[in-house]
């Protein structure tokens, strides 16, 4: 080994270090958040304008998709695009085109939202659909705007099956659109976070109760996924301590430490995990994330409120293998170079965030030409 080379090889990692995660190689280690942006088009086949929004990020290590439904009771919000149509499959595909020809990688993540809808985004008579009928103290956006949240239905031990199907199904279409894997989105009190916690599972049957029948949806989707796509495509979404969407447990550190035994013991590639409150303060509630990365062999992905510099030193130190950057990839498309460079950073206007069209979505500038 030559000098430099050897003195290149005591460096110690950074962000913008190539790094493999499970069958998928990333150029960098700065991945871009999933961001709900709610500009479906028809059908919630993703748009035209969604090929130029992801194409624009392409230089992340890693984009994970805005969560995307499994089927039509997945539904929660305006405008959020599915995976489960012909259409929607078609619309996907010319996303990933784009980023793949821009030199990029790209999940998607997929979910089921539960409890977290309104009857007016699902099919005619139906409501939407959790572990056990109690409805959650918040709202979701509608074409009426933010409404609260419709009364749920407790799903039958005999539709669960169903669901994970559901799953099985999208992660196939995914693979069929051309992603190079899939998020299974367990996070933010959508419906897998519902079966996780007590304080919406309330079921008796082998799907609650204790926190070995907490976790069995979980690990029968994240299986259902893997066994059909391949576990080193396959990551996990996780939000410990996050009171998103009305979400709670009396004591997540033994429920979501059995959580990531659980799909460990799946080989999948990656656990993304958010760290505190979902958008908001990360001290929100004590919790050891250490003790969670000890049980999981693969690559471990940190996210929540990171700034440049704790990125780095959470790279250097080995707690994360890869850092999620969210609402900063909105305003700043070209964010990897301008951490490399620097660069101020643009603001986001969070007016823009959900819903509308090009104006705060594909219109925030990039850096002059070098």
């Amino acid at each position: 080994m030559s000098s430099s080379a050897a003195v290149a090889s005591q460096q110690p990692p950074s962000l913008f270090d190539p790094v493999r995660i499970g069958a998928i190689d990333l150029a960098n280690r700065i991945v871009m958040a999933p961001l709900t942006r709610s500009r479906a088009a028809e059908g919630l086949v993703p748009s035209p304008l969604a090929v130029e929004y992801y194409g624009q990020r392409a230089t992340a290590g890693l984009i994970i998709t805005e969560a995307t439904q499994v089927n039509w009771l997945a539904q929660g919000y305006i405008s959020t695009p599915g995976v489960f149509t012909p259409e929607q499959v078609q619309g996907w595909k010319k996303v990933t085109d784009e980023v793949h020809r821009r030199g990029g990688r790209i999940v998607v993540q997929l979910w089921h939202v539960g409890r977290i809808s309104h009857t007016s985004l699902l099919p005619p008579g139906e409501v939407p659909v959790a572990p056990s009928a109690i409805r959650a103290n918040t709202k979701t956006f509608t074409p009426e705007g933010f409404v609260d949240v419709s009364e749920p239905r407790a799903l039958g031990i005999e539709e669960i099956p169903g669901i994970v199907e559901d799953f099985r199904k999208a992660a196939r279409h995914a693979m069929d659109a051309g992603f190079d894997g899939v998020e299974v989105h367990a996070a933010n009190g959508y419906l897998i976070d519902q079966f996780l916690r007590d304080k919406t599972n309330h079921r008796t049957d082998e799907y609650g109760g204790s926190i070995e029948n907490r976790t069995r949806f979980l690990h029968e989707v994240v299986q259902a996924v893997a066994n059909e796509i391949g576990a080193d495509r396959t990551g996990v979404r996780i939000a410990p301590v996050t009171p998103s969407n009305d979400i709670a447990d009396s004591n997540p550190q033994p429920l979501f430490e059995r959580a990531v035994e659980r799909v460990n013991a799946l080989g999948i590639a990656y656990v993304h995990v958010v760290e505190g409150a979902t958008g908001g303060p990360r001290d929100v509630q004590p919790f050891d994330y250490d003790a969670l990365r000890s049980r999981f062999d693969g690559a471990w992905i940190v996210n929540n409120g990171y700034t440049f510099e704790m990125a780095q030193a959470a790279i250097r130190e080995g707690r994360a293998d890869a850092v999620a950057f969210g609402s900063l990839f909105i305003s700043n498309p070209d964010l990897v170079r301008r951490f490399r460079e620097g660069a101020p950073l643009a603001e986001p206007d969070r007016s823009t965030f959900y819903g509308g069209d090009a104006k705060g979505y594909v219109d925030y500038p990039s850096l002059d030409p070098a």
